[in-house]
């Protein structure tokens, strides 16, 4: 059938926020001074930036992981 613009999962209005991993965090501040110390290096004209740009990709996928891994672990415990 179509599409009616529903949720497919109910979601409790007295649901708590998610607590973020704490090295879910620790990835995410990674990323963020890896993104300003390649945006630093390209302003100055240096390649190194490249190191950095692939530094941030690895860190962000890395929060993400842990993101998610957090949520899976609450949905077993529950």
């Amino acid at each position: 059938m179509g599409d009616t613009g529903r949720r497919s999962t109910a979601v409790s209005p007295r649901q708590e926020p998610m607590e973020m991993p704490r090295l879910a965090l620790y990835a995410l501040a990674v990323c963020l001074l890896a993104v300003a110390a390649a945006v630093v290096s390209f302003t100055q004209g240096s390649w190194l930036g490249i190191v950095w740009v692939l530094l941030a990709g690895l860190s962000s996928n890395m929060c993400w992981y842990y993101v998610k891994r957090g949520r899976a672990e609450k949905s077993v415990t529950r």
